[in-house]
């Protein structure tokens, strides 16, 4: 099967909101610039400061009443299934039903892991179990779930249901085979990152033949992709700056997969990157740009303004 793609270019971006003034700051430049969402990342323990994502986003939908609000991702084994269920919820009413709720395993941090009493090696089996799990919860009846490994309970009703009829759509993160074909099989749609445009058409296909197997009839399937990106007047200036960044963010050498999987360069030299991204199947933009935290905003603007009018051919295709 081939999977319901959306036809629209949506462009949000990433961004941290550690205070009600910085939401009001963020939900205003994305008005001025034009952008359709706002994303936040989620970590409990990081090699940099991380806020909670839903408290964060939460600023925002008090002030926005236009933006999409996403996570990318929520690292949902590290909760409990019932918790994130009625967590969840809460948000899509304050948010009136723009949410996307993007969600992922991490794993590259096993003390998190361990600080939450999760074995990380059940991270995937819990994250499938608890999507599964919420689910039910959301339909707003009174259910059971005893079939279930990690979070068994018998006659529960959870009220009240989310705006969004069966609750926000669900969109999984990771590139894994495993990961892959749970979004086939469970999710609204598939939001990646650290993979190329070859990647991300081969993880559709791949996503396609798992949906097919499990006889899903999918009437629209989400298909976005986390993109680190830097703007500049030269390539190699975007990558020595992406590079630093990306390298302090996480703890390790990332200038080689800054090299390989990030949007980078001149406008031009990024317009061509996101084309090849669109022609691969991502319908939906996540922004995160790299380099100094000060130089953000101007990023951003410079995306708007020089890289996005170099995609109004993508609108339609």
């Amino acid at each position: 099967m081939d999977l319901p793609l959306e036809k629209k270019l949506t462009i949000g971006f990433s961004a941290t909101m550690p205070t009600p003034a910085a939401a009001r700051e963020v939900s205003a430049l994305a008005d001025r610039l034009g952008y359709e969402s706002l994303w936040t990342g989620d970590h409990i323990a990081f090699a940099v400061p991380m806020l909670d994502p839903l408290l964060q986003l939460a600023q925002v939908a008090a002030v926005n009443p236009r933006l999409i609000l996403g996570t990318g991702v929520y690292l949902m084994p590290l909760r409990h299934a019932t918790t994130v269920a009625k967590l969840v919820a809460t948000f899509d009413h304050l948010c009136e039903g723009r949410f996307i709720f993007g969600v992922g395993v991490g794993g590259e941090f096993p003390n998190e892991y361990a600080a939450c009493g999760v074995p990380v090696k059940e991270r995937g089996a819990r994250l499938t179990d608890g999507i599964k799990t919420i689910r039910k919860l959301w339909t707003g009846e009174k259910v059971s779930n005893e079939e279930s490994r990690f979070y068994p309970f018998t006659d529960v009703q959870m009220l009240p249901r989310p705006v969004t009829p069966g609750g926000p759509p669900i969109w999984a993160g990771g590139r894994s085979k495993a990961a892959l074909e749970r979004c086939g099989r469970l999710t609204n749609g598939w939001i990646s990152y650290v993979v190329t445009p070859e990647m991300y058409r081969d993880g559709l296909e791949k996503i396609a033949v798992a949906a097919a197997d499990a006889k899903r009839d999918l009437k629209t399937f989400g298909s976005g992709h986390l993109v680190f990106m830097r703007i500049d007047d030269t390539y190699e200036r975007a990558l020595d700056l992406a590079a630093a960044h990306l390298t302090r963010r996480y703890a390790m050498d990332f200038r080689p997969a800054a090299k390989r999987y990030a949007v980078l360069g001149t406008p031009a030299d990024c317009a061509q990157r996101i084309a090849d991204f669109h022609a691969a199947g991502v319908r939906h933009f996540v922004l995160d740009c790299t380099g100094p935290l000060e130089e953000r905003d101007a990023q951003l603007e410079r995306f708007a303004k020089e890289v996005r009018p170099l995609l109004g051919q993508l609108k339609a295709a």
